[in-house]
């Protein structure tokens, strides 16, 4: 057993606490929902950028590759300055929603290159410009450009030009759980000697000024003669602790107190927040307090970089008091030797993990995907009771708000360490987000993964009605019903790493859904038919309409991805209600009623009677949304998009073994096989035994499913050179159009950015590549191999003489999406988008960003540029399907950056 399995272990056995300590500190906590106390709900412009380094945060915490404790009372970040900014580098800078052309997007290259699960060891990069951040330049000429035109990105403004700018390398390795040894690279990568100052910055979250009646915090120089500086730490719930700094720093004081004289031309006097960037920017000594306390502090260390060199800074976050350091010192050649030792053992973790089989280059890939899934983590806190009525000592919020976003969930109390899609630009958790960033979570730490899906379904979260909260900003919207889906393959991965499943977890998580799927069937099913509707579902602008806002139709909307979602819902509680039956019979009764929930709609999916209108269109051989009118009428919206091949998500094959271990389930199948036709004649054949003997459950009957693979596989159509795209590119030459009351409603497939502003316009499901619905086809063409065998073969791509069966196909797309992040024989990575600086410099060129979504024709990343939630499904794509022939045998020059 490797070390950092055997911390894993200690972890969860609480004999050791090593995820006490991790990067739970936000990228943004700026222009989000939980600091906004507007009346009209306008987030961004409530608390700005500009606000930022001078206004206290209510909820949580942000800064640079920053760490916090597990309920982030203490954080720690790096601040920098190249002596030409008007401010100093304290956090990421992005466009907020109404700026970008495209929606809100961060401004800046960061990478989160390594991590282990207990954080025991991680690295983190940031490329600073020594030129002045043209932040004025990035938002004039975004807000200048519309929505047909690219994003005007950082690298765009020559800030990056004749390689002037700073590589700033933080590593994190803890010698014990409250031991931690920080080293700050700072690389100049260019021709020119270049100034920086270096603040490593350590502050208490500012609890107090909301009525937090503890002892206030502090923080206070101590001369100690072990290290250059000391900072001791009082923090009332959490201990002493002291930060010990190398070499001579100036050491800074201030407070984390609002500068309401700043920001509001208030009269007071005192210490704040942006004492500091007042201090080193503007000269302002009187901004710090020379009296050495506060609650916010930094190390102030003064360089000129030379040249193509480096300098090297260490620290020490230690519960060590001053005294101890008796035999060593904080920063001997201890310090070193367990810094590398970290290091090597995060390589031994990983070779358990990553495939020897991969290429350099895969294996490079699949350790970024998992350490920026890692580094996603952070502390989220929101209480929406609190949020809505305003704390004691501050003014009343307004009262609209009590009418506004939220305020329907008085219930939920969050403070938990929770997987981001994104820590800037999704700085809060997201249902069906979190389901799939448990999967690549589970390769590593199938213990925290379980731990994400328990909390979700607790009653601080879950809606007393059933309800899975959304996101912050609506979290009465609806996501797609994945979480079963989610529980099921943490649970078998775990089962396969360990040879034992979590049967607890399982049974934990069932006996919630219960509830969950309770509240789909009585509050998206409007008819009773078990048809659903559900709204946008996570696919923002896939539809024609607004699909979470009333129809301008009129009527409704039966949803094809929603009735699909649904059916996939029962067929996953169905598996869980299988295997938990194994050894609790009571558990037959709720498979039987799973099994039969799904027919119901599995038949209604293909037969809808009378009208001949149904989900599925005979004639085009595809599955789309039906538009119910007010008078009846149905009118299906041709729209050839994801939506018709969520249809292929509802499938689950059964083993003869299980039927036979469980003969109340299977006395019950069989009666219902042979009695009622009227509903198994519309479904996957379940009387005839597949392969293996294998039963088959799904909404798609394999000929059917073979005329819906004919239009998937099309290259000309949804089959891309890197996956499946959101939307036919058919819709290229021939959108889809719909005119009510006049006005024209259209859907055009655009590969990249959307040029609507549906859903904010930072998002597009009118062409790109998604990878969590990917993920999903691939499981699912897997399954019906799993039943169909090898002899079920189709056109791979549709309109070549390459026949394949499933499984085959199934490894040709995961192969393409790998594809999208891995080096080709030109040398290029698709994800960088032909960007010369990304593909062809050292500097740049294993630096793997990982995007929400992908260009549907060209690979390359869009939308936000850190989503290594969901997007880090390629570690898992990686672990089981490998890469496309020939990637093994090219090599890759890892490591040539740092």
């Amino acid at each position: 057993m490797n070390a950092e399995t055997v911390r894993l272990q200690e972890d969860r056995d609480k004999t050791k606490h090593w995820k006490r300590w991790g990067p739970y500190l936000s990228e943004r906590a700026w222009g989000t929902v939980r600091e906004d106390y507007s009346p009209d709900g306008k987030a961004w412009d409530y608390f700005p950028h500009d606000h930022a380094r001078s206004r206290a945060y209510r909820w949580n915490e942000d800064g640079l590759a920053g760490i916090s404790d597990r309920h982030q009372r203490i954080c720690f970040a790096v601040a920098l300055w190249n002596g030409q900014d008007p401010i100093l580098k304290e956090r990421l800078f992005g466009l907020t929603g109404s700026e970008g052309n495209h929606g809100e997007d961060v401004k800046e290259y960061y990478f989160y290159l390594d991590a282990t699960p207990t954080h025991s060891f991680m690295r983190y990069l940031y490329k600073y410009p020594q030129r002045a951040f043209p932040y004025a330049d990035l938002v004039e000429e975004n807000r200048r450009r519309g929505r047909g035109a690219s994003e005007y990105e950082l690298a765009d403004t020559g800030v990056f030009d004749e390689q002037r700018y700073f590589d700033v390398f933080v590593e994190y390795a803890k010698a014990s759980t409250e031991d931690i040894l920080i080293t700050i690279r700072v690389h100049n990568r260019g021709a020119v000697d270049a100034p920086a100052h270096l603040l490593p910055t350590v502050w208490f979250r500012n609890t107090w000024s909301w009525g937090d009646l503890t002892m206030r915090p502090r923080l206070a120089r101590v001369e100690a003669p072990v290290a250059g500086g000391v900072i001791a730490l009082d923090e009332p719930s959490s201990g002493a602790r002291w930060l010990y700094c190398d070499g001579q720093p100036s050491l800074l004081f201030t407070e984390n107190e609002t500068n309401a004289r700043r920001l509001f031309g208030a009269t007071t006097e005192g210490f704040f927040k942006d004492g500091i960037n007042d201090a080193v920017v503007n000269g302002q000594m009187s901004a710090v307090n020379e009296g050495g306390v506060g609650t916010k502090a930094a190390a102030h260390y003064q360089m000129v970089v030379p040249a193509g060199g480096s300098v090297e800074l260490r620290l020490r976050l230690s519960d060590r008091v001053p005294s101890a350091w008796v035999n060593e010192a904080p920063f001997d050649e201890t310090f070193e030797r367990i810094r590398s030792t970290r290091q090597a053992e995060a390589d031994d973790f990983y070779r358990t993990v990553i495939p020897e089989s991969l290429s350099p280059d895969a294996r490079s890939v699949m350790r970024q995907s998992l350490a920026g899934v890692l580094w996603s983590k952070q502390f989220y806190h929101y209480v929406v009771r609190d949020w809505l009525s305003g704390d004691p000592t501050q003014p009343m919020p307004p009262g609209e708000r009590f009418n506004g976003r939220n305020h329907e969930w008085t219930h939920l109390y969050n403070a938990d360490v929770i997987s981001m899609p994104d820590k800037w630009e999704y700085p809060w958790y997201a249902a069906w987000d979190l389901a799939f960033h448990c999967v690549p979570i589970a390769l590593v730490d199938p213990e925290f993964a379980k731990q994400q899906l328990v909390l979700l379904l607790r009653e601080w979260y879950m809606h007393p009605n059933g309800q899975l909260p959304a996101y912050e900003w609506a979290f009465g919207d609806v996501n797609p019903p994945v979480h079963a889906w989610a529980a099921w393959r943490v649970y078998k991965i775990e089962k396969k790493r360990t040879g034992a499943g979590d049967r607890v977890f399982l049974e934990r998580v069932f006996q919630k859904l219960l509830l969950n799927f309770t509240w789909w069937v009585n509050r998206k099913d409007p008819e009773g038919l078990n048809i659903f509707e559900g709204g946008f579902l996570g696919l923002d602008n896939v539809g024609v309409f607004d699909r979470s806002a009333k129809l301008p139709t009129g009527g409704h909307l039966e949803q094809s991805d929603g009735t699909s979602w649904m059916a996939m819902y029962s067929l996953n509680m169905l598996a869980i209600a299988l295997e938990l039956a194994n050894g609790n019979p009571a558990y037959e009764d709720l498979a039987s009623k799973f099994w039969e929930h799904f027919l119901y709609i599995a038949s209604a999916m293909n037969n809808r009677g009378d009208d001949g209108i149904s989900l599925w269109d005979e004639k085009d051989g595809f599955f789309y949304d039906v538009l119910h009118l007010p008078d009846g009428e149905r009118r299906p919206l041709k729209v050839r998009s994801m939506v018709g091949l969520i249809p292929l998500f509802a499938v689950e094959t059964i083993e003869p073994e299980m039927l036979d271990r469980l003969p109340a389930f299977k006395r019950r199948m069989e009666w219902f096989i042979a009695n009622r036709p009227d509903l198994t004649q519309h479904v996957a054949c379940m009387r005839t035994p597949g392969n293996e003997e294998r039963r088959l459950l799904a909404v798609v009957w394999p000929d059917r499913l073979r005329r819906v693979l004919q239009v998937m596989l099309d290259e000309r159509e949804f089959f891309s050179d890197y996956g499946v795209r959101a939307l036919s590119r058919r819709h290229l030459h021939e959108p889809f159009s719909l005119v009510v009351d006049g006005h024209q409603h259209q859907v055009s497939y655009e590969p990249a950015e959307s040029s609507s502003g549906l859903f904010g316009g930072n998002s597009n499901w009118r062409g790109p590549i998604w990878f969590p619905v990917n993920f999903l086809l691939v499981e699912a063409l897997q399954k019906y191999h799993h039943y169909l065998g090898d002899d079920f073969r189709v056109a791979c791509p549709t309109d070549t003489a390459r026949l394949a069966n499933l499984s085959e196909v199934a490894t040709e797309l995961s192969q393409r999406l790998t594809r999208i992040f891995l080096r080709g024989a030109d040398g290029q990575r698709p994800v960088f988008g032909g960007r010369a600086l990304f593909n062809d410099d050292p500097h740049w060129q294993e630096m793997v960003p990982f995007h929400e979504y992908f260009n549907g024709d060209t690979g390359a990343g869009v939308g936000a540029s850190h989503q290594t939630g969901w997007t880090a499904l390629v570690a898992k794509l990686l672990q089981q399907s490998g890469e496309h022939e020939g990637a093994r045998d090219r090599r890759t020059t890892a490591g040539a950056a740092v």
